[in-house]
C-alpha cells in the first residue's frame, strides 16, 4: 500500500497536494464530530419536476435485479448493506474515511456499492404504481428505512465514494416522481412520517455530502459529473436552503465539464462502456432543467448531440461496440434490471425523441420503460412518428481523437473494425483506460470475431486485473514482455504513451490509417501500425513496423483474440478459417516470417486467451498468438478476408 501512496502522489501537481491536505485536515476534523453532529436541514418546499405516468404492466414482472450476475430478490431477501455478495467478505461500519476498501484482497467494495445504489427501488415503486398494491409501498419504506438505518451518516463503505451518494440520491429522484410521493405525504400518515422522519433528512445528508466532497484535479473523471448531476437533481426537487448554492455550483459544472471530458462527443476516458454511464448524467440533468423551466445552454445540448451522434456511429449494426477501456456495466437508472438491457440503444432511443431523428432511431431498440419515464406519451408519440430508415453507413473517423471505424454496411451485412489510435486515458490517473494503443476489433453482421477480451475485476484478483489492463490482453503489439504504459494499481497508469496519427487514405473503394505511439521509446522501440481496407475486395491489410535503434534483441508478441464460441480452422501453416457457425467467416493471414498458434485459456507461463463478457465473470477464448525476437528494424503484414 506504501508503493500505491507513493505512486498516486506521482501523479499530482503541487496545488492537488495542497488540495488534497486540506482534504484531510477535514477528514480528522469530521471524524471528532460524526457522531455527533449530523447535518441537519429544513426542507422548504418541493418542486415536482416530472409527472409521470405508468405504461401497463409486461406480462411478466419479475422481482428480481442482478448484481453482476447474482440475483437479488427485492421482494422478500432482507439486505445486508455492508457485505460483498461475492467473498461473503463485509466492511466495517467505522468512519468511512478511513475504511481502507484495499486492504482484504478477498473483498471488493465495488461488489457491495452496486446494490447501494439502491437501482430496485425504481422498479419497485414503478410496480406499485400500477397495481396500487400497498405492500409494495410497504416494501418501499422497509428498504429505505433499513438503509437509512444501518448507514448513518458517514459510518460505512457506503459514504466512502461520492459517486455512490449522487447514484442513490437519482434514483430517490426518479422514485419519489414515480410514487408521487408528494400526494403520499399529504394523505397518508404512514408515508408522511417515514418521508418527514427518515427519508427526507437523509436525502439532506446525500446532498450535503455531495456539495463538500467534490471530485476534483486528478479525479476530476466521470465522478465528477455524477456530483454535479445528482446533487443537481435532487436541489432542484427538494428545496433546502442551501438549494440555490447547490444548483448554482453544480449546473455550472456540468456547463463545463460536458465540454472538458469531450471532444467531439468522445468522452477522454478512453472507457467504451462508460460512455452510456456518463451520458445518462448529462442526459437526465438536462431534462431536469428544462422540465424545471431552466434549461441549460445551446452549447451544452450541441454538446450532448455530438455525444448521441459518435455513440449512434460506434455502434455496430446490432448495438454491439468496441469495448475499449474498462466496463463494469454500471447504471444510472435501472427501471427494467432483470433484462439484458443495452443502455445505448435506449440512449438512441431518448436522441430520437430530443432530436427528431428517425437516423437515432434506427439505433435503437424500441421505446423502453426508462423513455417511458423521462418523455411519457407525448416521447412515445414523437417516437413512433419518425419514419423506419435503415440509413446507408459508411466509415467514421475521428482523426484528432484517434478513433477509426471502418465499416461497409449493404441492408444487413455488415463489415465494422474499430481501429484504437486514442491516448491512454483521462487526466493524471488515466484510470479507466487499457494499455491497448493501435489495437482492434473487427465485428461482421453485429457478431463480434476479433474481440477486446473485456476488464473482469477492479480491486479484486490483482494478476487478472494486470492481465485483462494489459498490452497482451488486446490486439496490438507488445514489446520486451511490457505493457505499453506502467500500471502502478488497479486504477493508476504512470508514463502514459502518446500516440500519433501520421497518414489518413480515403477514396471511394479504399481506406487506410497509420498510427504510431511512444510507449516503447525507453527499449528504444518505435511500434507503426498501418491498416488499409479494400471495400469491393472486403478485405483488410494490417501492416506493422517495428523500428528499433536498440543494441539488445527485442523480443515481440503479437496477438490476434477470437471470441468464444467460433469455429477456427487452420488451414496450412499460416492461414486460420474462423465462422460464426451461420455462413460469415474470416480468413486470417499471418506473415508469413512468423510460426502462429492457437492457445487458449493459458495461465502459464503466463496468462493469454482469456474473455470476459460481464464483470466478474471470464471464460477461455481462442487466440492466434505469434511471438519473435528481432535485432534490426522489421515490418510484418497481416490480411483478413471476409467471406
Amino acid at each position: 500500500m506504501i508503493g500505491w501512496y507513493y505512486s498516486r502522489l506521482k501523479t499530482m501537481s503541487g496545488p492537488e497536494m495542497i488540495y488534497r491536505l486540506r482534504q484531510w485536515l477535514r477528514k480528522k476534523a469530521e471524524k471528532t464530530v460524526f457522531r455527533s453532529k449530523v447535518p441537519q436541514g429544513k426542507l422548504l418546499s418541493v418542486n415536482e419536476i416530472f409527472d409521470i405516468d405508468i405504461p401497463p404492466a409486461p406480462k411478466e414482472y419479475v422481482p428480481v435485479i442482478k448484481i453482476f450476475e447474482k440475483k437479488f430478490h427485492y421482494l422478500d431477501e432482507k439486505p445486508d448493506w455492508h457485505l460483498d455478495i461475492f467473498s461473503g467478505e463485509r466492511f466495517p461500519r467505522d468512519f468511512s474515511k478511513e475504511i481502507n476498501i484495499r486492504i482484504n484482497p478477498r473483498a471488493s467494495a465495488k461488489n457491495v456499492w452496486e446494490i447501494n445504489r439502491l437501482h430496485f427501488m425504481v422498479p419497485l415503486a414503478v410496480q406499485y404504481r400500477r397495481t396500487g398494491d400497498r405492500s409494495l409501498l410497504l416494501r418501499f419504506i422497509e428498504l429505505t428505512e433499513s438503509w437509512i438505518d444501518e448507514n448513518p451518516y458517514l459510518r460505512g463503505v457506503n459514504w466512502y465514494s461520492n459517486i455512490e451518494v449522487n447514484i442513490r440520491l437519482i434514483n430517490w429522484f426518479f422514485s419519489w416522481h414515480i410514487l408521487k410521493a408528494g400526494k403520499l405525504v399529504e394523505e397518508d400518515p404512514h408515508f408522511r412520517e417515514f418521508a418527514l422522519a427518515k427519508w427526507i433528512p437523509s436525502i439532506y445528508q446525500h446532498c450535503y455530502y455531495s456539495y463538500k466532497n467534490p471530485s476534483e484535479y486528478s479525479s476530476a473523471n466521470n465522478h465528477l459529473i455524477s456530483e454535479y448531476a445528482g446533487l443537481y437533481m435532487a436541489s432542484s426537487l427538494w428545496r433546502f436552503r442551501e438549494s440555490d448554492r447547490w444548483i448554482k455550483k453544480s449546473a455550472s459544472g456540468l456547463e463545463r465539464e460536458i465540454q472538458l471530458q469531450h471532444s467531439s462527443g468522445i468522452n477522454r476516458e478512453e472507457a467504451a462502456e462508460y460512455i452510456q454511464f456518463i451520458t445518462d448524467f448529462f442526459l437526465l440533468a438536462s431534462l431536469t432543467a428544462e422540465k424545471a423551466g431552466k434549461p441549460f445552454s445551446a452549447d451544452y445540448r450541441d454538446e450532448l448531440e455530438k455525444i448521441f451522434r459518435y455513440i449512434y456511429n460506434f455502434l455496430d449494426i446490432r448495438g454491439n461496440f468496441p469495448d475499449y477501456g474498462d466496463n463494469d456495466e454500471g447504471k444510472v437508472l435501472r427501471p427494467e434490471p432483470h433484462g439484458k438491457e443495452n443502455n445505448f440503444r435506449s440512449i438512441m432511443a431518448s436522441a430520437a425523441v430530443l432530436f427528431n431523428d428517425p437516423g437515432f432511431k434506427s439505433k435503437s431498440d424500441g421505446y423502453d420503460l426508462k423513455n417511458h419515464l423521462l418523455f411519457g406519451e407525448k416521447g412515445r408519440e414523437i417516437y413512433e412518428s419518425l419514419p423506419g430508415i435503415q440509413p446507408h453507413e459508411s466509415s467514421v473517423f475521428y482523426r484528432d481523437e484517434g478513433h477509426f471505424i471502418f465499416r461497409d454496411r449493404q441492408g444487413p451485412d455488415e463489415i465494422y473494425l474499430h481501429f484504437n489510435a486514442a491516448p491512454l486515458g483521462y487526466l493524471s490517473i488515466a484510470a479507466h483506460g487499457h494499455a491497448d494503443a493501435l489495437s482492434f476489433t473487427l465485428n461482421i453482421d453485429g457478431k463480434p470475431f476479433i474481440t477486446d477480451p473485456g476488464t473482469y475485476t477492479y480491486h479484486t484478483d490483482m494478476e487478472w486485473r494486470k492481465y485483462f489492463i494489459g498490452t497482451l490482453a488486446h490486439n496490438t503489439i507488445r514489446i520486451n514482455g511490457k505493457d505499453q504504459a506502467l500500471s502502478a494499481g488497479p486504477t493508476l497508469w504512470l508514463k502514459h504513451y502518446r500516440t500519433y496519427v501520421t497518414d489518413v487514405h480515403r477514396d471511394s473503394n479504399n481506406e487506410s490509417v497509420e498510427a504510431w505511439h511512444n510507449g516503447y521509446m525507453n527499449d528504444g522501440v518505435r511500434h507503426t501500425r498501418r491498416i488499409s481496407f479494400n471495400r469491393q475486395a472486403k478485405e483488410f491489410i494490417i501492416k506493422d513496423r517495428i523500428s528499433t535503434d536498440s543494441k539488445d534483441e527485442v523480443r515481440v508478441d503479437i496477438p490476434f483474440h477470437l471470441h468464444p464460441g467460433l469455429v477456427i480452422d487452420k488451414d496450412g501453416t499460416n492461414t486460420f478459417r474462423v465462422s460464426d457457425g451461420n455462413g460469415r467467416t474470416i480468413i486470417l493471414d499471418i506473415d508469413s516470417k512468423l510460426k502462429p498458434v492457437l492457445l487458449n485459456g493459458l495461465e502459464k507461463p503466463e496468462k493469454i486467451g482469456w474473455y470476459s463478457g460481464s464483470f466478474l465473470n471470464k471464460e477461455p477464448s481462442p487466440v492466434v498468438y505469434s511471438n519473435c525476437t528481432l535485432t534490426t528494424t522489421s515490418e510484418y503484414e497481416f490480411k483478413i478476408k471476409i467471406t
